[in-house]
């Protein structure tokens, strides 16, 4: 029995216990009471459980990793254990198992209703990561539950790693090679860099002659699916760039000039294609041609780009197996040999794996008279002879002439051994020569988008002993056949007459 209150609104209030507060104040304070009650046990019983994982920067291919999962609890711990998760968070691979039942270093909370607070931290090294070593990360940890032992409050917490990698190769090629060259006609040339093995895709440009080169994006997409480029000046007439034709250059143009102001007859020309000769006044015949072993002829073209070219620029992006991403970045224009020929053109690569940028360099020159070796040098009737190039005679030391050259074979007043007018390739090949091909020349044509050079080389046939003494051989077997065959016959009319 519960004593009387104080009086509130004048009157007395006779409590008797829980029955009589409950009719005062009604069925909604029941609910609250209730609930309340309800939390602070849970609360004693559960205890709370807090788990973050600190969060990381990008990091590199090839660092150690440190994983820090950090948790803060007024229970006991039960187990922590850092899952790697895959496939798109259908598979979950554990890479640290903690059990804290055999570890008493944990301090015990002896009284259930003081609050504590433990603060813990987990760590997992992930020594020289790698490009499969990216993807999310979790830590579960679990408490008892305070009611009971046989219960375990879990939670956990994730974080995504990232592994950047830088580009492993960088390479610049030209699109299209060899590729001929044609004096009358200007071409497109079209300059692929290509970086391989950078993970995010890396920012990729190109320079000239060290300076940026101003792009245009090459055009969507049409409606058929292929990708077209306006040759349309987007920024109107552009004067000529910095980098003037060579003086140079021109004396070597004038200097192939005829006396009738035309270009010296080179036998990579081709006249049909949009340009008519006229009638030389003197033009002798290939079978009467005199040509020097050492003749090394030039061609260039007969037109000259008046203003800027345009660069269009457009890149690819090539998943790799190994998670990297291979770019392909092209810049295309027309071709200008005037003024592109010993330009040096540089591909340069930004990634945020590198602390400076990465770059590939290529110098555009044209082909400036192929080094043939013949093997062998007396070459004898019946040998096979092979001329092939070794370089070139011209040039700087270690500067291989870019584009790669297109090379072609002819024969100087007829054909080739197999009856062929031409033959491509570095190497040409004569089978068993014949006596017949003693003195004959023969041309090699190297060209490439930039320019065009013939080489001459004189193949001198020797006579072959082993050869020629196995005729005379055949010759005496022959003439001892002839006299075997004349004493049966002599015999024969001998015995015939002394019958008669």
């Amino acid at each position: 029995m519960v004593g009387n209150t104080h009086p509130r609104n004048g009157k007395y209030l006779k409590a008797d216990g829980v029955w009589g507060l409950l009719q005062n104040k009604g069925k909604m304070t029941v609910f609250s009471l209730c609930f309340l009650l309800c939390a602070d046990i849970l609360d004693l019983a559960l205890g709370y459980l807090t788990v973050t994982i600190e969060p990381l920067p990008p990091v590199v291919v090839g660092d150690t990793v440190t994983l820090k999962c950090n948790f803060k609890t007024d229970g006991r711990l039960r187990e922590i254990v850092w899952y790697r998760v895959t496939d798109g968070g259908t598979i979950k691979q554990k890479i640290f198992t903690y059990d804290a039942m055999f570890n008493t270093n944990y301090s015990h909370m002896e009284d259930y209703r003081r609050r504590e607070d433990l603060v813990y931290q987990s760590t997992v090294r992930l020594p020289e990561v790698r490009i499969s070593d990216n993807g999310p990360y979790e830590c579960h940890v679990g408490i008892y539950d305070r009611a009971t032992r046989e219960k375990v409050v879990l939670a956990s917490g994730n974080i995504f790693l990232t592994v950047m990698s830088p580009p492993l190769s960088i390479s610049v090629v030209a699109a299209d090679t060899p590729a001929p060259f044609s004096r009358y006609q200007a071409q497109n040339f079209t300059l692929t860099c290509i970086v391989s093995g950078g993970k995010p895709a890396p920012t990729v440009y190109f320079k000239r002659d060290g300076e940026l080169i101003e792009v245009i994006p090459w055009a969507q997409p049409s409606s058929g699916g292929k990708q077209v480029a306006t040759m349309r000046d987007p920024r109107g007439p552009q004067p000529l760039i910095s980098r003037e034709l060579d003086e140079t250059k021109l004396q070597k143009s004038l200097s192939l000039l005829d006396f009738d102001e035309r270009p010296a007859r080179l036998f990579t020309e081709d006249p049909m294609r949009g340009y008519t000769p006229r009638a030389p006044r003197y033009e002798p015949s290939p079978a009467t041609e005199i040509i020097p072993e050492t003749v090394v002829s030039r061609e260039f073209p007969r037109w000259v780009q008046s203003s800027d070219p345009l660069y269009y620029f457009r890149h690819t992006h090539i998943p790799l197996s190994d998670g990297t991403i291979e770019v392909r970045a092209m810049i295309t224009w027309t071709l200008s040999p005037q003024l592109d020929n010993e330009a040096l053109f540089s591909c340069e690569v930004k990634h945020p794996a590198l602390s400076m940028p990465m770059q590939a360099e290529v110098t555009l020159e044209a082909p400036k008279g192929p080094k043939l070796i013949m093997t062998p040098t007396r070459a004898k009737v019946g040998d096979t002879v092979r001329i092939v190039v070794q370089g070139f005679q011209v040039g700087s030391a270690g500067n291989e002439v870019f584009p790669e050259p297109l090379f072609t074979w002819t024969r100087v007043g007829g054909r080739l051994l197999d009856g062929s007018a031409e033959h491509d390739g570095k190497e040409l090949i004569l089978e068993r020569v014949p006596p017949e091909l003693n003195g004959s020349m023969y041309r090699c044509t190297a060209q490439n988008p930039l320019g065009s050079t013939d080489t001459h080389t004189r193949l001198i046939v020797f006579e072959n002993p082993s050869k020629m003494k196995g005729a005379k051989n055949q010759n005496n077997a022959a003439s001892s056949m002839e006299t075997l065959g004349l004493v049966p016959a002599v015999l024969i009319l001998t015995v015939t007459l002394e019958l008669t």
